[in-house]
């Protein structure tokens, strides 16, 4: 049997907004949420800060639009830390739809958000970039690509309630790619943009406050994470139909010196539920 942990006894602390201390590379807060007469997961998503595909796949038995009224729902508000040699600036994970800002002085604070990401055809490059252009109340200089798609558009849409860039807009060294808000909150945490890294109206008027021009931005697409946590050793799945999911998983066990204490039956489980929240898979001796 699977255990999804609560991470009891990990020396972390919530503090405002969405910033979290994460101790032995995981962090966050369990939470649980009962369905009331009036609830969506699409609204509980916005309401806990969480993202469309996050909140479903840790409820797959849930209807997302019309739950039954006191079911007790999943709030999948804990994570591993994407695997990446410097925990510095922008961390976005496509496969999970989450960005991860790390603390300039304390690198065990973390701010992360739930995002948007770029549609089949229009995928979000991975790659490691820099922000080079920060502005508040963003025009939109439409692509002619989007423009042959949707002819009635303007060569440039004002700042507004139909600007789908939202209130304030991110320009990476990339130069097309923007991390930007959205007029269409119901996208985050799906495949909805044309390349763009979306975030809740909220959360970008939080993060511009505090990212500086130059701030790194690493973009990567890795669908398992792994971390040992006061001796269990627990994985975090986000399958997104992309590479091999198994060997994925066991290279990066591997590669942490993690493999020996996996118990490779609770690995295949965990790879198969793909709930994408932190599942023990310790082996017992």
């Amino acid at each position: 049997m699977l255990c999804v942990i609560c991470l009891v006894g990990l020396s972390r602390q919530r503090t405002e907004g969405a910033e979290f201390f994460f101790s032995q590379g995981v962090g966050g807060v369990f939470e649980n949420h009962t369905i009331r007469s009036d609830d969506s997961l699409v609204e509980l998503a916005r309401h806990y800060d969480v993202g469309y595909s996050e909140i479903t796949a840790a409820n797959p038995r849930v209807d997302p639009f019309i739950p039954q009224m006191g079911t007790s729902v999943t709030i999948p508000r804990i994570w591993i830390l994407p695997d990446i040699p410097l925990q510095r600036g922008i961390v976005i994970n496509l496969s999970e739809m989450r960005l991860y800002f790390f603390h300039p002085k304390t690198r065990e604070l973390v701010e992360t958000f739930p995002v948007g990401i770029g549609d089949e055809g229009w995928d979000t490059p991975t790659g490691t970039y820099r922000i080079i252009e920060k502005v508040v109340h963003p025009a939109w200089h439409v692509p002619a690509s989007i423009r042959r798609q949707r002819p009635e558009l303007p060569k440039v849409l004002p700042p507004g309630g139909d600007n789908p860039l939202g209130s304030h807009a991110l320009r990476l060294s990339s130069g097309s790619i923007l991390i930007h808000g959205t007029n269409r909150p119901f996208g985050i945490g799906r495949r909805v943009s044309h390349g763009c890294i979306h975030l809740y109206p909220e959360d970008i008027a939080t993060l511009y406050k505090k990212v500086p021009l130059g701030t790194s931005v690493t973009i990567v697409r890795q669908q398992v994470k792994v971390a040992e946590v006061n001796g269990w050793v627990v994985v975090e799945v986000h399958g997104d139909g992309g590479s091999d999911l198994e060997h994925e998983a066991l290279t990066l066990l591997k590669r942490r010196g993690l493999l020996a204490k996996a118990d490779i039956g609770k690995l295949k489980v965990a790879l198969r539920l793909n709930l994408g929240t932190p599942t023990d898979i310790t082996r017992k001796e």
